[in-house]
């Protein structure tokens, strides 16, 4: 049933997509050369003197042509009236895994098919209403679940109205929507899987020319393949997230406060209770001189569950340099930690809760390690050796913080753990490549690789066979422009 449902879904994005490659195949076909255009403005404008041939003259005209009108799809908010504007998103993404949980032999290669229609009314400037549906399919997937995040037929995404313009001193957002903050490591919209990640939620925006602020309390909206998606079970949010540009030259400082509520968790002493988790910290990213940007993004937790104190950190650093010359090159060096839990036994909890990141790519393209009981470098580099084709490059090695704790996924899921403590805190080494590239103004297509090597932990952990991940993914935006 998934694997035909992918299939049409594949389907009918090819015939939409097919018009829009033809459109720029036919606009690129009949536009004259840039070189030549510059050449005739020239002549246009100096020489009209009578010793122009008639052949000099005739040709510019020749070459002038009517721009092909382009396909309905990527017009239709030129018809529709202005206070309704439309927009179609159609993903598709060919992945797969060999090695899953480091067993050898353990692979899958599958498509995953996402369809998103966005509708926003904007009765005036300081009124508006959004609402996006989502239908997002599984095909040919062997290993592994078939469920959330993979899956999540036909369902309303977001639905939020907006009070206040984008300038106003005070503005709402009310209802159903994403929540995403900074580089989205404790709190974003996970884009990334097919499902993505929403809030039933109440959000107040304070801006001045100094800072912005936004106050919030939410509510996880949990996707159910096979029911309508709904928020609640215990599972609260609420949080203050600041920007300003008024603290340190040339950089933005961006303050933040999460509490975090949920309901029925195990303790560390085997009792079931209430967490109560307060998240402070601070993210800054800037520029320094010879061409240097930098962020820093650092957070404290303290709290309860049941019997239980939290007592727990985590950092993040990281360095840019951008080289002069051709192809855009910038050199990167990063390092992460998250603690981790010395004892899973004595009623401390110290590792590090992630909260709800876009986890993707953030410590690595494979996602098997996340920001908990992790000590983690990255070197990269980033270039576009031809014109919008940007490629990078990442080398990672990871550590345990703690080697009586467990190693995290991207997910914050628990993967691999030495009943004990292991007698090796390295995890592993990976080598990363990814490129995209705008095929049009509408499709966009990226690929990656990654390819984990595992060390000694892996090794003890699990039967120790290295893990990779390729995927190619094309995005084509339809009912607009771009």
């Amino acid at each position: 049933m998934t694997h035909s449902l992918g299939r049409r879904a594949l389907c009918v994005a090819l015939g939409v997509i097919a018009p829009a490659f033809a459109y720029a195949q036919s606009t690129t076909d009949n536009a004259p050369p840039r070189r030549a255009e510059a050449s005739t403005s020239a002549k246009a404008t100096v020489d009209t003197s009578a010793s122009a041939s008639p052949a000099q003259t005739a040709a510019p005209a020749a070459q002038i042509q009517q721009a092909p009108i382009p396909p309905l799809p990527n017009r239709v908010n030129t018809v529709l009236p202005s206070w309704l504007r439309v927009r179609g998103e159609f993903r598709e993404r060919f992945e797969g895994f060999d090695s899953l949980g480091f067993i050898d032999g353990r692979d899958d290669y599958y498509a995953l098919s996402r369809v998103r229609l966005n509708a926003t009314i904007t009765p005036s400037k300081s009124l508006s209403f959004q609402a996006n549906v989502q239908d997002a399919r599984v095909a040919d997937k062997t290993v592994g679940p078939t469920t959330a995040p993979f899956r999540g037929p036909f369902d309303l995404r977001t639905a939020f109205a907006d009070v206040g313009s984008a300038k106003a001193p005070v503005a709402f957002r009310l209802g159903r929507q994403e929540l995403a903050f900074g580089e989205q490591r404790l709190l974003g919209h996970l884009a990334w899987v097919n499902t993505g990640r929403t809030w039933d939620a109440a959000r107040v925006i304070l801006r001045s020319k100094a800072f912005q602020a936004d106050v919030f309390g939410a509510s996880l909206v949990r996707s159910l393949p096979d029911e309508f998606d709904k928020s609640g079970n215990g599972n609260r949010l609420a949080g203050v997230y600041a920007t300003t540009g008024a603290l340190v030259p040339k950089a933005t400082v961006e303050p933040f406060v999460f509490y975090r509520r949920d309901v029925n968790l195990r303790s560390e002493l085997a009792t079931v209770g209430t967490l109560h988790q307060t998240t402070i910290g601070t993210r800054v990213a800037g520029k320094l001189p010879a061409r240097l940007d930098y962020g820093i993004e650092m957070a404290m937790q303290r709290g309860s569950l049941a019997a239980d104190s939290i007592d727990a950190w985590a950092g993040h650093w990281q360095m840019r340099e951008s080289l002069p010359g051709a192809g855009s090159v910038k050199l990167i060096a990063e390092y992460n930690f998250a603690s981790g839990d010395t004892n899973p036994t004595d009623g401390t909890r110290s590792t590090f809760d992630q909260l709800y990141p876009t986890g993707h790519d953030k410590l690595g393209l494979g996602n098997q390690v996340g920001w908990r009981n992790v000590r983690h470098v990255r070197e990269g580099v980033e270039f576009t050796p031809i014109k919008a084709t940007p490629i990078s490059v990442s080398y990672h090695s990871w550590w345990l913080a703690n080697t009586n704790d467990a190693l995290y996924a991207a997910s914050g899921a628990a993967i691999a753990r030495v009943a004990g403590g292991a007698a090796s805190a390295h995890v592993g080494q990976e080598i990363d490549m990814q490129v995209s590239r705008a095929l049009t103004p509408q499709i966009q297509m990226t690929a990656g690789y990654a390819h984990l090597f595992t060390g000694a932990f892996l090794e003890q952990a699990t039967p120790g066979a290295s893990y990779s991940q390729p995927y190619v993914m094309v995005t084509y935006v339809f009912l607009a422009d771009k």
